[in-house]
Protein backbone atom coordinates (compact mmCIF):
# COMPACT_ATOMS: atom_id res chain seq x y z
CA UNK A 1 0.00 0.00 0.00
CA UNK A 2 0.80 3.52 -0.94
CA UNK A 3 1.25 6.06 2.01
CA UNK A 4 -0.15 8.82 0.74
CA UNK A 5 -0.61 11.05 4.39
CA UNK A 6 1.73 13.72 2.82
CA UNK A 7 -0.04 14.30 -0.50
CA UNK A 8 -1.06 17.73 -1.36
CA UNK A 9 -4.39 17.49 -3.20
CA UNK A 10 -5.32 20.26 -6.06
CA UNK A 11 -7.42 20.30 -8.50
CA UNK A 12 -8.02 22.72 -11.91
CA UNK A 13 -8.75 26.35 -11.41
CA UNK A 14 -11.46 25.62 -13.44
CA UNK A 15 -13.62 23.02 -11.64
CA UNK A 16 -16.77 24.28 -10.43
CA UNK A 17 -17.59 24.41 -6.52
CA UNK A 18 -19.89 21.45 -7.07
CA UNK A 19 -17.55 18.68 -6.12
CA UNK A 20 -17.56 16.59 -9.17
CA UNK A 21 -13.92 16.93 -9.93
CA UNK A 22 -10.97 14.64 -10.05
CA UNK A 23 -8.17 15.72 -7.63
CA UNK A 24 -4.13 15.21 -8.56
CA UNK A 25 -1.22 14.62 -5.75
CA UNK A 26 2.25 15.01 -7.49
CA UNK A 27 4.29 16.32 -5.05
CA UNK A 28 5.31 13.07 -4.20
CA UNK A 29 8.82 10.97 -5.68
CA UNK A 30 8.08 8.54 -7.98
CA UNK A 31 4.44 8.41 -8.22
CA UNK A 32 0.99 11.02 -9.37
CA UNK A 33 -2.08 10.23 -7.36
CA UNK A 34 -5.60 10.89 -8.79
CA UNK A 35 -8.78 10.77 -6.86
CA UNK A 36 -12.65 11.53 -6.65
CA UNK A 37 -13.80 15.14 -4.93
CA UNK A 38 -17.00 13.34 -3.57
CA UNK A 39 -14.82 10.41 -1.57
CA UNK A 40 -11.71 11.62 -0.77
CA UNK A 41 -11.76 8.56 1.62
CA UNK A 42 -12.19 6.59 -1.53
CA UNK A 43 -9.96 4.86 -4.14
CA UNK A 44 -6.63 6.52 -5.52
CA UNK A 45 -5.55 5.63 -8.64
CA UNK A 46 -1.93 5.80 -8.70
CA UNK A 47 0.44 6.35 -11.59
CA UNK A 48 4.11 6.79 -12.04
CA UNK A 49 5.12 10.76 -13.66
CA UNK A 50 5.99 9.18 -17.13
CA UNK A 51 2.20 7.80 -17.47
CA UNK A 52 1.09 10.66 -16.08
CA UNK A 53 2.88 13.02 -18.48
CA UNK A 54 1.82 10.12 -21.37
CA UNK A 55 -1.65 10.77 -20.27
CA UNK A 56 -2.49 14.21 -19.77
CA UNK A 57 -0.42 14.44 -23.14
CA UNK A 58 -3.15 12.05 -24.25
CA UNK A 59 -5.96 14.55 -23.62
CA UNK A 60 -4.19 17.40 -24.77
CA UNK A 61 -3.32 16.08 -28.37
CA UNK A 62 -7.21 14.80 -28.70
CA UNK A 63 -6.71 10.98 -28.25
CA UNK A 64 -9.67 10.36 -26.27
CA UNK A 65 -12.08 12.73 -27.80
CA UNK A 66 -14.11 10.11 -29.53
CA UNK A 67 -14.54 7.95 -26.23
CA UNK A 68 -16.71 11.49 -24.80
Amino acid sequence: MTDLSGAVWRKSSLSGSGNNCVEVADNLPGLVAVRDSKDPHGPVLTFSPDQWRAFTAGIRNGEFDALA
